[in-house]
C-alpha cells in the first residue's frame, strides 16, 4: 500500500503548476512541479512520479515528443492538461499513450477525479482514494442563503458581503454578482465568457474586458495582498478561480 502518490506537474505557467500542487497536496499526494521536459527526464530517472500532468505548449520541446518519451521508457500514468481542445489534437495526445487529455479551463475537483482513476487501473492493489472522499462542495448542494470562505461571509438573500471580523463590505451590484459566481462554483476555472454571462447577462459584449476590471476592485476589498491574490487567482489563457473551500452557513 503506497502512503503518497507522486504526482509531476509539468507547465511552463508557475502560477498554474503551483495552483495544481496546492489542491493536489490537499489531497493526499505529494507533488513535484516542473516546467520544462528537461526537468521532467531528470526527475524520472532520480525519483519517478506514479502520475504525470503534462502541458503541450511547452518551451523547447513539444508536449507531444515528451509523452512519446515518457511512453518509450516509464510505466506510468500520462494525464495531457492543455488548452488545446482541438479534436485533432485529443487523437493525437491518446494516440502516443495519455491515458487522458483535459483541457483548459478545468474543474479542479474533476482533475483530481481523472487523476485517481488513472491511478487505479495502472496500480488497482494499492490505496488510491476514492473520488467521492474528497469533501463535497458547496456548489454541488442546493444554493444555499449564506456561503463562507477564508473567514468571509456572502449573503446571497440579502446582496451582502462580511469580512472575517463580521463587518460589512459594501460592494457594487457587478461586484456582488461576480463573487456571487465564484462562490458558486468553488475550485472551478471561469472563464471570462461564463463570468460575463453570469454578471450581465445578454448586455455582455464579445471582447468585453470589464471582468478584468471588476476582478481587479473585487480583490482590493477582499485580498490580504491584492498585487499577490490568495482568494481569487488568475490562470493565464482561462480565466480565474476562487481557491478556498466554500461552505454554507
Amino acid at each position: 500500500m503506497k502512503s503518497a502518490f507522486h504526482i509531476a506537474v509539468l507547465d511552463d505557467e508557475v502560477d498554474i503548476t503551483q495552483l495544481l500542487a496546492n489542491y493536489l497536496q490537499s489531497h493526499g499526494f505529494r507533488v513535484t512541479q516542473l516546467h520544462n521536459g528537461a526537468s521532467l527526464m531528470k526527475l524520472m530517472g532520480s525519483d519517478p512520479a506514479d502520475l504525470v500532468l503534462l502541458d503541450l505548449g511547452l518551451p523547447g520541446e513539444d508536449g507531444f515528443s515528451i509523452a512519446r518519451r515518457m511512453r518509450e521508457n516509464w510505466r506510468c500514468g500520462l494525464v495531457i492538461v492543455t488548452g488545446r481542445g482541438d479534436a485533432v489534437d485529443k487523437v493525437v495526445g491518446l494516440e502516443v499513450g495519455a491515458d487522458d487529455y483535459v483541457t483548459k479551463p478545468f474543474d479542479l475537483r474533476e482533475l483530481v477525479a481523472r487523476v485517481k482513476a488513472v491511478l487505479r487501473r495502472l496500480a488497482p492493489d494499492d490505496a488510491v482514494p476514492a473520488a467521492t472522499a474528497s469533501p463535497a462542495p458547496a456548489a454541488a448542494v442546493a444554493t444555499p442563503d449564506r456561503l463562507r470562505f477564508a473567514g468571509w461571509q456572502l449573503d446571497l438573500a440579502a446582496r451582502s458581503l462580511a469580512n472575517p471580523e463580521g463587518q460589512a463590505v459594501p460592494l457594487t451590484g457587478g461586484e456582488f454578482d461576480l463573487l456571487r459566481a465564484f462562490a458558486r462554483h468553488p475550485g472551478r476555472v471561469l472563464s471570462r465568457d461564463f463570468l460575463l454571462e453570469q454578471t450581465r447577462g445578454r448586455e455582455a459584449a464579445p471582447f468585453d474586458r470589464t471582468i478584468d476590471v471588476q476582478v481587479g476592485r473585487l480583490r482590493k476589498k477582499i485580498e490580504a495582498d491584492p498585487d499577490d491574490p490568495q482568494i481569487i487567482k488568475s490562470v493565464r489563457g482561462a480565466g480565474y478561480i476562487l481557491v478556498p473551500p466554500v461552505n454554507q452557513g
